[in-house]
């Protein structure tokens, strides 16, 4: 059975690091792209990393360039975000994604997602 599985949130002050991690069971994410998204409350979803299911590509929204890392353990099945200089405008629920190729990540185009943890950003 294919999901996703998030750990990793918390609170955290700003300036502070926090590190997410996805476990991706199921066959079907070993040839997907992975990634993250966001969604604060009462705003819509954004886009926040992706990575293609080899590793050689990333990408990664405006808004987080510089300050978060996303990477890719295929034969364990994870995938990691490290969030450096986290912001209080960071605060949101941070959701695991795949998709058959990158581009259907940054476009919020996934097929699978996960529940995803809170990551609250304190001023």
């Amino acid at each position: 059975q294919e999901q996703l599985v998030e750990s990793g949130g918390g609170l955290v002050q700003a300036g502070g690091s926090l590190r997410l991690s996805c476990d991706a069971s199921g066959r079907t994410f070993a040839t997907y792209a992975v990634g993250w998204f966001r969604q604060a409350p009462g705003k819509e979803r954004e886009f926040v990393s992706a990575i293609s299911w080899i590793g050689s590509r990333t990408d990664y929204a405006d808004s987080v360039k510089g300050r978060f890392t996303i990477s890719r353990e295929n034969a364990k099945k994870q995938i990691y975000r490290q969030m450096n200089s986290l912001k209080p405008e960071d605060t949101a629920v941070y959701h695991c994604a795949a998709a058959p190729d990158l581009g259907r990540l940054t476009g919020l185009a996934m097929t699978h997602w996960g529940k995803g943890p809170l990551v609250t950003v304190s001023s």
